[in-house]
């Protein structure tokens, strides 16, 4: 078990995950952009606080990075004051920045003598509270081994998936899948009242058969109730949307209901919705059906 850990970033995603290597019993060192939010998380679940990433790593052995995007990442780790510095540390980003960033992020630490992995993760943050994540990881095998105890204390099913590069690979595919069920879904709720069905028959007949899916049963009652409170944010999901049509278009495949589901997305955005949980994209599919979901009972 790696004795120091640094941990940046303590966002919705990023508090929940540190919080569970507190109670695994590493020791943890913190930095956030917002100074007052690492403040007051090290005082809750007692941590310390580094000034700057730079100053972070050099009381850590193992970095964790969880930030909103690749340039961010960058910053943190690659940065004039970033983490990235002294022979022997790790670097592991569980943010979603895509295959690209990851790669050139591995590279320039490589450089300076740093190992790196790219981490992502899925599950939002209910997964994140309770350490059930999944955590797809790319990179050496001997960086993973050395990083499982802390995946294991912060997630439930964790895969090593190949080289650098490909945890993001996988991560933004399966955003890509997840975002395109849940405006399957908000069509399918939408059409079902418009034509006068049961909402709750027809939820629970999709739930015992073949159209179940996580994200349906994670955004219908949201979606029903228009209540957007965040669990992922709609600016992110489209982020990593647009992430994943690089990567399919790079490989010459065609992407048709990605492309549809980040029309979406993008409008939503353009009507304010992108700090909301992304299940507000329900607004535009409703507009766009000429019909509103009534409010559950």
């Amino acid at each position: 078990m790696p004795d120091r850990v640094g941990f940046i970033g303590l966002g919705i995603m990023g508090s929940r995950m540190a919080a569970n290597l507190v109670r695994a019993g590493f020791e943890l060192t913190v930095w956030n952009r917002t100074a007052s939010t690492a403040d007051e998380w090290a005082t809750r679940h007692g941590a310390a606080v580094a000034s700057s990433p730079q100053a972070l790593a050099s009381n850590s052995d193992v970095v964790i990075s969880m930030v909103v995007d690749g340039d961010q990442v960058e910053s943190v780790l690659l940065g004039e004051e970033g983490a990235g510095q002294g022979p022997g540390l790790l670097c592991i980003d569980m943010s979603t920045i895509g295959p690209a960033v990851a790669r050139r992020v591995g590279a320039g630490l490589q450089e300076r003598g740093v190992s790196f992995m790219d981490a992502p993760v899925t599950g939002s943050s209910p997964k994140a509270e309770d350490g059930t994540l999944t955590i797809m990881a790319g990179g050496e095998e001997g960086d993973f081994e050395r990083a499982r105890p802390l995946f294991d204390a912060m997630g439930e099913l964790i895969l090593h998936v190949g080289p650098v590069g490909h945890g993001q690979l996988l991560k933004v595919i399966n955003n890509a899948v997840a975002a395109a069920n849940t405006a399957v879904a908000a069509e399918a709720l939408i059409a079902g009242a418009r034509a006068g069905a049961d909402l709750d028959a027809l939820v629970a007949v999709i739930r015992a058969g073949s159209g179940a899916s996580a994200m349906f049963d994670l955004k219908q009652g949201p979606m029903r109730s228009h209540d957007y409170t965040t669990l992922f944010k709609l600016e992110h999901m489209l982020k990593d949307l647009r992430l994943c049509l690089e990567e399919a278009r790079a490989a010459g495949v065609g992407t048709e209901m990605i492309e549809a589901t980040e029309g979406i997305l993008a409008d939503a955005g353009e009507r304010g919705l992108g700090d909301q949980d992304f299940a507000a994209l329900l607004e535009v599919v409703e507009e766009r059906a000429g019909a509103r979901l009534e409010p559950r009972g």
